[in-house]
């Protein structure tokens, strides 16, 4: 078998033209033949942005074989050209250095700096954080107002045309949204009521008023508490479940064969998943009321000497149904918004599985701020209308 000697890259510098400083590039630009290329290129590029020469003209016509050593010190210092704000032209690319290029500028750095930081752009760097950030929030709000946009649109045309509503799918998602996660809202309702009903009590205590545990038992587990717990405990379950399973399904490749066989991803995956929640969380969220209420008359027997028929009996009186229809008419809402979020990061999955762990997290975050701030804005207009 016989070696190929690699061929030295060089790198000529031809006089200055017009303004105009002119490169031209020959040899092998590959890992065994660019040993000493980058210090002769840096010597270069130094002295002409250093003199204020701007215009560059590189010739690349006569480099022989590339590989990604070389393809990095020219995209290296082309880049450092560029954000020292040079004008660069280039002449003789050949098809092979642009599929190099389109191969490995994913795995480029994209910003270059052979300097250190000054004291000033250390001092800035917070700010350019926050612009980052800024722009990234922007963009992202932007990306859900339209998804959110695209799925009421599917929603009403499933709504328009109910032949094409998926019920087995929705069933489905049903009886994981809802039925398995009885269990975890039992817990958690029983636990807030228990909270609630002790906490009460030594206040209440003080003033002979034990009585009126039933009324703030009853009137805050059916109108706040068991609709907000029970939206933040679905939250962290169905909502991370379906960015999970959506992020999977786009890793494989799933969703790219829907849309190559002719099925919307949005009314076939998102669209179930969403109604499927919007029908589960109001039941949910009165099983929770049931068993908060509970949880609170069992500790009012015990700790306050407070019988099971005096406490049904005060809360009869006390808790009008509108706390109840209250509690109840937040839960879809709460739903669409968890649904939401959920599915629209779990399309904003990206071909790897740390993206995956990354977007959970993002959604299960943001689907619980949503809903905390929903409920805000319900308390503040149910308020102001005096319900």
């Amino acid at each position: 078998m016989q070696l190929i000697q690699p061929n030295p890259a060089q790198l000529i510098q031809f006089p200055e033209r017009d303004g105009v400083i002119q490169f031209k590039c020959s040899g092998d630009w590959t890992v065994d033949a660019v040993h000493n290329i980058a210090s002769i290129i840096e010597k270069i590029v130094q002295h002409s942005v250093n003199s204020q020469k701007k215009s560059f003209q590189w010739d690349i016509s006569e480099v022989g074989r590339v590989d990604t050593a070389g393809i990095t010190i020219f995209f290296h210092y082309y880049k450092l050209l560029k954000s020292k704000n040079c004008s660069i032209k280039l002449t003789g690319v050949k098809s092979e250095h642009i599929k190099m290029f389109r191969l490995l500028r994913k795995f480029i750095p994209r910003n270059f700096s052979t300097s250190k930081k000054s004291g000033f752009n250390i001092l800035l760097s917070p700010l350019n954080s926050v612009g980052k950030t800024s722009v990234w929030l922007v963009k992202d709000f932007i990306a859900f107002i339209t998804f959110m946009g695209e799925i009421f649109v599917n929603l009403a045309t499933s709504l328009i045309h109910p032949g094409t509503i998926r019920f087995s799918a929705i069933i489905k998602n049903i009886e994981d949204a809802g039925v398995r996660a009885i269990p975890i809202i039992a817990i958690t309702s029983f636990l807030i009521g228990i909270v609630i009903a002790y906490q009460g009590a030594v206040q209440l205590q003080k003033f002979g008023a034990n009585i009126f545990i039933v009324d703030m038992i009853g009137i805050s587990i059916t109108r706040e508490l068991a609709p907000l717990i029970t939206a933040i405990v679905v939250a962290g379950r169905t909502g991370s479940s379906y960015t999970a399973q959506l992020g999977v399904m786009k890793i494989t490749e799933e969703i790219d064969a829907m849309r190559t066989m002719g099925f919307d991803p949005h009314r076939f995956l998102v669209v179930p998943r969403i109604l499927a929640l919007i029908i589960a969380l109001p039941l949910m969220v009165f099983f929770a009321d049931i068993i908060g209420i509970l949880a609170g008359m069992f500790i009012s027997d015990i700790h306050l000497n407070i019988s099971n028929a005096e406490f049904l009996h005060r809360l009869q009186s006390a808790l009008d149904i509108k706390h109840v229809w209250i509690g109840l008419f937040k839960a879809p809402f709460f739903a669409w918004l968890i649904a939401s979020v959920g599915c629209f990061y779990g399309l904003q999955v990206s071909n790897n599985t740390e993206s995956i762990g990354r977007y959970t997290t993002i959604s299960v975050v943001n689907a619980i701020f949503l809903v905390i701030a929903c409920d805000a804005l319900f308390s503040v207009l149910f308020t102001e209308l005096g319900i």
